[in-house]
C-alpha cells in the first residue's frame, strides 16, 4: 500500500458537526478538568477549553488518512498547530473545509509526515480556528519524496515558570474518545501490539488538553477566550495512568514555550510547545486604494456612508444633484460640496459631482468622474431617490415617470457604465437600495414601490453577470430618517432612524471581506434580516401530457399556495429545472434495484460511462460536464460530449458547462436508481453550478442503470 501522493492540494469538506454544551463537558472531562474547573464542566456560566475545537473536528481530520492512504496500523499524531480567531461558543455547528498540504518522506523504515491544513466556521458566520495538524505515518516512507525542513527550537536556559502536575487516570482514554476518536490504537490492545506497544496508549490530542488547561490556568485563569495560539510537537507515546508534568517558560508578554514531561520515565511526550495569548485583535474593515461612488450623497444615508468610507480610507466620489426631494427645480452644488469638505476636512479624499442619474449621461459622467480623478470604481451604492406620493388613480404619468427614472432607471444609468469598470478591474461591490414599500407594499406608492422592487430584479440578474469577475451585487432595504421621510414620521420615531443604524451593514456588503451576493437586507433601528422570495414545494396535478382543469386547480390549491418548507432560488434555472423534474418518475427502493447491475464505486461509475453513452442522443451536442465528487470515494472527472462522441477524464476542466458537486455515497446511491435525482437536489445533495439546463442532458446521454 502506497501514499496518494496525488491527494496533495485536494480540496476536503465541507464536514459540518453539530454540538452543544454536553459535548463540551465531555470533553473537559476526558483531559482531566472536574470540581476544580468547574466553568468547564457545569453549563451554569460554561466556557470551552479550546483544544475542544480539534476533538469536535475529528470527523474532518480522519479524512487526511483516508484521501493520502495511510497505513493505519502506524499511524502517530506528530504536530498541532491551532490558531484562534474566535472564542468556541458552547453550542452550534462546526463546518470544515481544508486540504494536504505537503506529504514528506523521512526515509525507508523511518517514515513520512502527511500535512493538512484546514478552518473551521461556526454557524454564526464567523471562522473559529485553522488547525495544521501534522501525521506520522511510521510504515510509509521511502517513497523518494522530499523530507521535511529541520526545526531549531531552544528553550530557555532557566527554571520553568510554571510547572503542574497532572495524573491521568489508567481509564482516561476511555473517557476521551467518547469526544470523537473512537482510533483502536486507545482500547484495543491486540491492535496496540500490532501496532509495537504493550498494551493501548493516550491519545495525544488528549495529553494536549491536559497541557492546555495548565497553560490557561497559569498564563490565562478563567479567561479561555485570550488564548490564540497553541502549537507542539508529539514525541513520545504516553501510556494511561503515567502522571505528567508541563513545564511553561513565559517568553514575553503574550508568548511561552512549553513541553510536557512523562514524571514516571523523565521523558518528553510533547515538545516544541508555543502558547500564545491576549485579546483577539479588534478586525477594522479597511477600504484603502479603493474608489467609491455614493448617488445622492450630499444628505441623510448617502452622506453618512460617504463619511463611513472615507474614514476607513476609501476615495470618494459624492454625487448629488442638489435638487428638491420632489426632483423639481434645479439643482445645487451646495450639498455634494459640503460633504466633500467634511471629507476633507478629516483628511480623506473626495470629490463632488452634480450629474443627474436620471439620464444616460448623467449616469456615464458621474462614473468618468471617478475614473478620472482616481483611476477606477471599486463601489457603488445606488441611494439617490425622490418622492411623488399619490393613490394610484391620481397617479399622473408624470409622477410615475419621475420616480422610476430617478430610482430604477438612474440605477441602471450608473451601474452600467461601472460594471464595465469593475468587470475590467475583476473586483466590484455595487449596493442597491430598495424599500420595504417595494418588498411589502405602501398605500400612496405605486410609482415608488414598482421602482423598489424593480431594483430587486436588476439585482439579481447583475449578481449572474457579475459573479465570475469577483462583482457582488446586493440590495438593502433601510428604515432610515432622511429628507425624504422628516414630515411623514412621528417625531419620536424620525430621531430613532439615525443612518448610522444603517451604514454598518451597507459598508459590509462594499466590503472585499463580503461573499455575499444577491441578496436583500432589511436594516434600521438596530434591526437586521434578510428578505428574500421564498417558493413553495408545490405539487404536481394531472399526467404532465395534457393541462390539468381549472377544478383541479381549486381542489390542490391549499398546496400549490403553502409555503412550508419553501426555498430560496438562486436564479431563473433552478426554478425551471425543479418544474421541469417535478414528474419524473421515482426511482425504486433501495434494494430492490438488480444488484448484479449495481456499480459499487465512483470510480466504477466513470469506468462505465462510455459504455452507457448514448451517441444518437448527442447529435449536435457541445457539452462539458465537470464532477467534483467529495469523500474518500471522492475524486474530479470531468466530461467532454461533441459531435456524437464522449471522452471521460480526471482531473478539473477550465470552462465547464456545468459542474455537479455531490458526496461519494450519495452520488453512488443516485446512479443506482437509490437516491431520486430531483430529490437529491433538492435535499441540498447535489449542487450544480454553471448551465443547469444543460445538466438536464446527462439522463439521456447516459443510460447507467
Amino acid at each position: 500500500m502506497a501514499l496518494n501522493l496525488d491527494s496533495i492540494g485536494k480540496k476536503l469538506g465541507p464536514v459540518s458537526k453539530d454540538y452543544n454544551w454536553k459535548d463540551v463537558v465531555l470533553y473537559a472531562l476526558g483531559v482531566g478538568a472536574g470540581f476544580s474547573d468547574l466553568d468547564y464542566c457545569y453549563e451554569k456560566n460554561l466556557k470551552v477549553i479550546p483544544t475542544f475545537s480539534i476533538a469536535a473536528i475529528f470527523d474532518f481530520l480522519s479524512h487526511y488518512a483516508a484521501n493520502a492512504n495511510i497505513n493505519l496500523a502506524g499511524i502517530l499524531h506528530g504536530e498541532q498547530d491551532l490558531i484562534f480567531h474566535q472564542p468556541i461558543p458552547v453550542e452550534g455547528t462546526l463546518t470544515t473545509k481544508g486540504q494536504i498540504t505537503r506529504i514528506y518522506d523521512k526515509g525507508e523504515k523511518r517514515g513520512a509526515l502527511v500535512v493538512g491544513e484546514s478552518d473551521t466556521w461556526h454557524s454564526n458566520g464567523k471562522k473559529l480556528f485553522t488547525s495544521v495538524m501534522t501525521l506520522f505515518s511510521r510504515f510509509d516512507g521511502g517513497f523518494g519524496g522530499e523530507n521535511a525542513p529541520k526545526e531549531i527550537f531552544e528553550f530557555p536556559d532557566r527554571k520553568p515558570d510554571f510547572e503542574i502536575e497532572e495524573s491521568p487516570s489508567l481509564d482516561q482514554p476511555l473517557l476521551y474518545r467518547l469526544s470523537g476518536d473512537v482510533f483502536a490504537l486507545h482500547v484495543d490492545s491486540e491492535f496496540a501490539e500490532m501496532a509495537g506497544f504493550e498494551k493501548p496508549i493516550m491519545h495525544g490530542l488528549c495529553t494536549y488538553g491536559y497541557s492546555c488547561r495548565a497553560l490557561m490556568n497559569s498564563l490565562t485563569p478563567g479567561e479561555p477566550e485570550k488564548v490564540r495560539r497553541l502549537k507542539c510537537r508529539f514525541s513520545r507515546p504516553l501510556y494511561p495512568g503515567d502522571p505528567i508534568k508541563i513545564q511553561i517558560w513565559k517568553t514575553d508578554d503574550h508568548k511561552a514555550v512549553w513541553k510536557t514531561i512523562n514524571s514516571k520515565t523523565g521523558e518528553e511526550v510533547i515538545t516544541n510547545g508555543i502558547f500564545e495569548f491576549g485579546d483577539i485583535p479588534k478586525k477594522e474593515i479597511r477600504f484603502d486604494d479603493q474608489v467609491a461612488v455614493i448617488t445622492g450623497a450630499g444628505g441623510g444615508l448617502g452622506k453618512v456612508y460617504a463619511l463611513e468610507l472615507a474614514k476607513r480610507g476609501a476615495k470618494v466620489v459624492v454625487n448629488d444633484l442638489g435638487g428638491s426631494r420632489d426632483g423639481s427645480g434645479g439643482g445645487s452644488s451646495t450639498p455634494a460640496e459640503k460633504v466633500v469638505d467634511e471629507i476633507n476636512a478629516l483628511g480623506g479624499e473626495a470629490i463632488a459631482n452634480y450629474d443627474n442619474v436620471a439620464t444616460a449621461e448623467g449616469g456615464e459622467n458621474i462614473i468618468k468622474s471617478a475614473v478620472d480623478a482616481f483611476g477606477k470604481v471599486d463601489i457603488l451604492i445606488n441611494n439617490a431617490g425622490i418622492l411623488r406620493d399619490k393613490s394610484f388613480i391620481k397617479m399622473e404619468p408624470e409622477n410615475w415617470k419621475a420616480v422610476l427614472d430617478v430610482h430604477l432607471n438612474g440605477a441602471y444609468h450608473v451601474s452600467r457604465p461601472a460594471f464595465k469598470v469593475m468587470r475590467e478591474n475583476g473586483f466590484g461591490r455595487i449596493v442597491m437600495t430598495t424599500s420595504a414599500a417595494g418588498l411589502y407594499g405602501n398605500f400612496g406608492q405605486t410609482n415608488y414601490s414598482s421602482a423598489k422592487m424593480g431594483l430587486v430584479g436588476l439585482m439579481n440578474t447583475l449578481k449572474l453577470e457579475g459573479k465570475k469577475y469577483n462583482i457582488k451585487v446586493n440590495t438593502v432595504a433601510p428604515i432610515a430618517a432622511s429628507r425624504l421621510t422628516e414630515d411623514v414620521l412621528p417625531p419620536e420615531l424620525f430621531d430613532k432612524m439615525k443612518p448610522e443604524f444603517v451604514s454598518p451593514l451597507v459598508l459590509f456588503l462594499c466590503s472585499k471581506e463580503c461573499e455575499e451576493t444577491g441578496n436583500v437586507y432589511n436594516a434600521g433601528m438596530g434591526f437586521f434580516n434578510r428578505a428574500a422570495v421564498v417558493t413553495g414545494t408545490g405539487t404536481t396535478i394531472g399526467d404532465g401530457e395534457n393541462p390539468p382543469d381549472i377544478e383541479d386547480i381549486i381542489d390542490n390549491f391549499d398546496t400549490i399556495a403553502s409555503l412550508k418548507n419553501g426555498k430560496v432560488y438562486f436564479e431563473l434555472n433552478e426554478q425551471v429545472g425543479d418544474a421541469m423534474n417535478a414528474f419524473n418518475a421515482p426511482a425504486p427502493a433501495e434494494g430492490a434495484a438488480d444488484d448484479a447491475k449495481k456499480l459499487s464505486s465512483v470510480a466504477a461509475i466513470f469506468d462505465a460511462m462510455p459504455e452507457a453513452f448514448n451517441a444518437d442522443a448527442a447529435k449536435d451536442t457541445d457539452v462539458v460536464f465537470q464532477y467534483k465528487i467529495t469523500g474518500p470515494g471522492g475524486g474530479d472527472w470531468y466530461c467532454i460530449i461533441k459531435d456524437g462522441t464522449c471522452e471521460i477524464n480526471t482531473g478539473i476542466t477550465e470552462k465547464p458547462t456545468c459542474t455537479l458537486i455531490m458526496a461519494d455515497s450519495d452520488f453512488v446511491d443516485m446512479i443506482n436508481g437509490v437516491l431520486p435525482a430531483m430529490q437529491a437536489y433538492t435535499s441540498g445533495k447535489l449542487k450544480i453550478e454553471g448551465d443547469i439546463m444543460k445538466s438536464q442532458l446527462i439522463e439521456k446521454l447516459f443510460k447507467l442503470k
